[in-house]
């Protein structure tokens, strides 16, 4: 008899190109509301793409954007996929104190529920910002009425990560707490790879991501968790004037090259929503 493949999660973090972390020095906050979007006609392109591909997948959503573009969400939502929280404006919480994060998520979660008309149990943090020093994050989250968390990338980074963390679903606060699902790693030479997204699935050729990806499934016996952002897969977003070279070369290396490989991994493996892969099992 043969075993069926294992399921992996795919994961979108709703948020538009002037909202990303390393752009913050260059697009002042205040100017969001005057730059030209283009999260709507990227997320009409992904969601094509996964129907093309017959595959569900969550969409962690900004309050942010949910408010200025509800439409946005209710064709997520009437298109089967699971509706969680990216926050509402966008920011680190590490930036934050306590009592300003549990308002954050509070306010995201209520706007997206209302808007979506389902209820909202996933949460990713901006920049994968919850790590050893700001814990009591995952308290305010269960506080908030969510079931998991997708926000400790158990990697080094120059801006986030633990590399300490499990690599795999566990409970930082116990049974009663929220389920943490890290991105995807691969162990390398003592060391996490990330293998679950991001700038390094546009910088590393494709097949090395495949072998990553069906290692973690066939070796450790677990499913992966990816995630990509909208403005990846638009290589004609407007671009920035005065970047560092660093963040310039994150930011836009490979975006023409991002649909594609998205395309062959929707191929390759098998996917769907975080919260049916992840939480059938939960007890909360």
């Amino acid at each position: 008899m043969t075993t069926p493949p294992i399921k992996n999660a795919m994961t979108i973090d709703v948020e538009d190109y002037f909202q990303v972390s390393a752009l913050a020095p260059y697009i002042p906050r205040d100017s969001w509301e005057f730059q030209p979007c283009r999260v709507e006609r990227n997320v009409d392109a992904i969601l094509a793409m996964l129907a093309e591909h017959r595959t569900h997948a969550t969409f962690f959503t900004l309050g942010w954007i949910a408010e200025r573009y509800p439409s946005v969400v209710r064709r997520i939502v009437a298109e089967g996929h699971e509706l969680a929280s990216h926050g509402y404006a966008h920011q680190r919480v590490s930036e934050q104190s306590r009592a300003e994060f549990a308002d954050d998520v509070r306010r995201a979660k209520d706007v997206l529920e209302q808007i979506g008309g389902v209820r909202v149990n996933g949460y990713r943090a901006p920049s994968f910002s919850i790590g050893r020093r700001n814990l009591w994050a995952l308290e305010c989250l269960r506080e908030a009425g969510y079931r998991y968390s997708s926000s400790i990338y158990p990697i080094r980074h120059d801006h986030y990560g633990m590399p300490d963390a499990p690599r795999f679903p566990h409970h930082p606060a116990g049974r009663g707490g929220v389920l943490e699902i890290p991105i995807t790693t691969a162990k390398l030479f003592n060391r996490n790879m990330p293998a679950g997204g991001g700038g390094y699935f546009r910088l590393l050729p494709y097949r090395f991501s495949r072998w990553c990806l069906e290692r973690v499934n066939r070796d450790d016996g677990q499913p992966c968790m990816f995630y990509f952002h909208p403005w990846e897969i638009d290589p004609d977003q407007p671009r920035q004037s005065g970047v560092g070279l660093k963040t310039r070369f994150r930011h836009y290396l490979n975006l023409a090259k991002m649909e594609t490989r998205l395309r062959s991994l929707l191929a390759d493996f098998e996917w769907d929503r975080a919260d049916r892969v992840f939480l059938r099992g939960d007890a909360r």
